[in-house]
C-alpha cells in the first residue's frame, strides 16, 4: 500500500504499555498548587505555594503536542478506505496489522482498530493469527446492495420532495458539482467520497440520524474493487454524477414522478459504477 495518500502524512508515534501515545520528549508541567515564577520558561528555579523550590525546567522549546489516538486511527482508516476503493489492496489477499503499521509509521494498535471497523463494514474479513483478508465483491453483491439502497431511499426522497422547500435543495448544488468534478477526472476514490457526501446530505434532511448512518454504511459496503471482471469506466461515473444534478432539478421543481424515476434509475446503474 505504498501509494496510499495518508502514508506521508501519518505521524510517527510512541506508545506506553497501555497503548496511549506519549511525546518523545518531556518537559516540566506545574503540579497542583504550583504557580509559574517570574523566570518561568527560562530554566530558572520555581517556588511553589509551600515554599518548595523546584529544579530548573529543561531548556529548549516545549514538547510537541502529539495527535490523539483516535485521530491517528481516523487517519489510518481514511487511508485504508482509499486504498480499498483504489484497488491498492488486492481482494483475497491477507494483510497483517504490523506490516501495514510499518508502512504508515504508526504502531499496530490504530491499524488493528481501523481494520476492525472495516471488518464491521464488510470490507475485510478477520483471519485469526494472520491479519485481515480483503473481501471479494461480485457484481451480484453490488446489485443486491443497490436494491437495498433503493428500497430505503426511494420512499424517503418522495417524502422529502413533498416537504422540503426548493431553497434547501439548491444548497446541495456544490455537493452534486463535486461528484461531476471527480467523475470528469476519472477519480474513483474522489468520486466515491463525493457521492457518499451527496447521499448523506439528502438523508440528513429527514432529521433522522440513524437513517443517515445506515445510508453511509450501505454506501461504504458498495465500495471497493469488483472481482468478477466488472469494469468501471469514466463515462459511467459521469452518467452517475449527471443524475445527481438532474435529481436536484426535479426536486426543486417538485416533480415527484421524475424524482422517483431518477432515484430508481440511479440505483439500477449503481452496479456498473461502484
Amino acid at each position: 500500500m505504498e501509494q496510499a495518500g495518508a502514508e506521508a502524512e501519518a505521524p510517527r508515534l510512541r506508545e506506553d504499555a497501555s497503548g496511549r501515545e506519549i511525546p518523545r520528549s518531556g518537559g516540566h508541567l506545574p503540579g497542583r498548587g504550583e504557580a509559574p515564577g517570574p523566570e518561568a520558561g527560562r530554566g530558572a528555579p520555581q517556588e511553589t505555594a509551600r515554599g518548595h523550590r523546584e529544579p530548573p525546567a529543561p531548556a529548549g522549546p516545549p514538547p510537541r503536542r502529539m495527535p490523539r489516538r483516535h485521530s491517528v486511527r481516523g487517519q489510518v482508516l481514511t487511508a485504508l478506505r482509499t486504498a480499498l476503493v483504489g484497488g491498492e489492496l488486492t481482494p483475497g489477499e491477507v494483510y497483517s496489522a504490523p506490516a501495514l503499521a510499518e508502512r504508515f509509521g504508526v504502531s499496530a494498535t490504530p491499524v488493528r482498530e481501523a481494520m476492525q471497523q472495516l471488518a464491521a463494514e464488510g470490507a475485510v474479513e478477520v483471519v485469526p493469527n494472520r491479519g485481515f483478508r480483503v473481501a471479494r465483491r461480485t457484481a451480484r453483491d453490488l446489485a443486491e446492495l443497490a436494491e437495498v439502497r433503493a428500497l430505503l431511499e426511494v420512499p424517503v426522497m418522495l417524502e422529502l420532495a413533498r416537504t422540503v422547500p426548493p431553497e434547501a435543495w439548491e444548497e446541495l448544488r456544490p455537493l452534486a458539482a463535486g461528484t461531476v468534478t471527480a467523475a470528469a477526472r476519472g477519480d474513483r476514490v474522489g468520486y466515491a467520497e463525493a457521492d457518499r457526501e451527496f447521499h448523506h446530505a439528502l438523508l440528513t434532511l429527514t432529521g433522522n440520524r440513524q437513517l443517515a448512518m445506515i445510508g453511509d454504511e450501505l454506501h461504504r459496503r458498495a465500495q471497493g474493487p469488483v472481482t468478477d471482471g466488472a469494469i468501471v469506466r469514466s463515462v459511467d461515473l459521469l452518467a452517475d454524477a449527471a443524475e445527481h444534478t438532474a435529481l436536484l432539478d426535479a426536486l426543486v421543481a417538485g416533480d415527484l414522478p421524475v424524482v422517483e424515476q431518477l432515484v430508481r434509475e440511479h440505483f439500477a446503474g449503481a452496479r456498473r459504477t461502484r
